[in-house]
């Protein structure tokens, strides 16, 4: 399959800011440095994440690291958002690599994220961030399942995308530079328990969909025999 038929290339998202960083994409693309390449964009995921993992070691000596963390965050959002549509743009993109390390890269944000708050939490809450990793990385493995089954790439769920995941994190930390980590703690199982449901009904949804899709070619396949 040649790069430009790739399946990956482009992804489908319906999240709710989606409109509106069209928009912006459309006025901040054409101005991004040429010496600024879409693999650099995509590799600097790897030095965020290294920050956001130092930043939460700092805050757990001192919670105000956070606002550093949420900065991390927000340069992580920039350099994934725009590494792929630079290569668009320009007609430079990688797009099997960029496919490839741009989502390998995702879960290692993530992990990043939810290491950070293992150091800034208590023990006893580091096994609810473990079922935390667990539960959103099955949101990843079901978006590349499906991706596999119907060649169609979603990367927003029910209206909310990477976009609002990361507004979220921002928030979060906010909430615990704010009012300290009490809240967090005792929120941590309700949050886990409700990504779980969440996930649930996207894999229901998605196994539907598919589900129906192979009957349709069945009943097709059998018509044509008779």
């Amino acid at each position: 399959m040649e790069p430009e038929q790739f399946a990956g290339a482009s992804k489908t998202s319906r999240s709710l800011l989606t409109p509106l960083e069209q928009r912006i994409g459309r006025v901040v693309v054409p101005r991004i440095p040429p010496w600024l390449e879409t693999y650099h964009l995509t590799m600097l995921t790897l030095v965020w994440c290294a920050l956001i993992i130092f930043f939460s070691y700092l805050a757990a000596r001192n919670i105000r690291w956070l606002w550093l963390v949420s900065l991390m965050i927000f340069f992580q959002y920039l350099t994934d958002h725009f590494d792929g549509k630079v290569g668009k743009y320009r007609g430079t993109g990688l797009v099997k690599w960029g496919f490839y390390m741009d989502h390998i890269l995702d879960y290692v944000f993530l992990c990043s994220i939810l290491i950070g708050y293992s150091m800034i939490l208590p023990e006893r809450s580091r096994y609810h961030l473990l079922l935390m990793l667990a539960v959103t990385a099955g949101f990843m493995v079901n978006a590349f399942l499906a991706f596999s089954a119907t060649e169609k790439f979603h990367i927003s769920f029910m209206k909310f995308g990477p976009t609002e995941f990361r507004i979220v994190l921002i928030v979060v930390n906010a909430l615990l530079i704010i009012y300290g980590k009490r809240y967090m703690i005792k929120s941590l199982p309700y949050i886990t328990a409700g990504c779980f449901v969440g996930l649930c009904v996207i894999v229901y949804t998605t196994q539907r969909k598919i589900w129906k899709s192979d009957m349709e070619y069945k009943r097709r396949h059998s018509s044509r025999k008779t």
